[in-house]
């Protein structure tokens, strides 16, 4: 398991049976800000024109976001097993679900809205959210499940994670919360 240290970025891997000819890579980068907000910083580096990127919309909840192009984090207090997903799309949408146990769960109603920041050029595309501690799960020891779904062009989609279980993919799985952060 990576523990966190300093922002560095880290790779993003796609799923073996999900490859992607066009993506040239996807890295994070995960920081601590001040009042323990997380800070995620996701890369994507390709010719952007091969893909289905969500238009720019105003920052609201939405469902479905995994459907298409998205950035996903998955944070577990210690060893679980409750969780919470954060969906973040290049288009500003995002939602937040909260789980008791492995997909035993559903939408979190929160009224604060996670900051999402889109930049975009011909070849890159980033995206950074920032999660405030409210919405993290209670706990000083964090597990990070990191993973983005990328459409491309022809509707195919494809998956990365910091790591991936055996069979298809699966970002809920255990063994998809593939890094440790320690709160200060």
């Amino acid at each position: 398991m990576n523990s966190i240290t300093n922002a560095v970025p880290i790779s993003l891997v796609c799923h073996p049976q999900t490859r992607s000819e066009t993506i040239e890579r996807i890295d994070v980068v995960v920081d601590v800000a001040p009042r323990d907000t997380l800070a995620l910083a996701f890369v994507l580096e390709c010719d952007l024109s091969r893909l289905q990127i969500p238009e720019p919309r105003s920052s609201r909840r939405a469902g479905g976001l995994w459907r298409h192009t998205c950035f996903e984090a998955f944070v577990m207090a210690g060893e679980g097993p409750g969780y919470r997903e954060f969906n973040f799309s290049p288009s500003g949408e995002w939602a937040v679900y909260d789980f008791r146990g492995y997909r035993d769960g559903g939408e979190l109603e929160i009224d604060l809205v996670p900051e999402v920041v889109v930049h975009r050029t011909l070849n890159r595309l980033e995206l950074n959210a920032r999660i405030d501690a409210d919405f993290l799960p209670q706990g000083r020891l964090l597990r990070l499940g990191l993973a983005a779904v990328v459409e491309d062009i022809d509707g195919v989609l494809s998956y990365w994670a910091l790591r991936h279980p055996p069979g298809k993919p699966d970002f809920h799985h255990a063994d998809s919360f593939a890094m440790q952060l320690v709160l200060p």
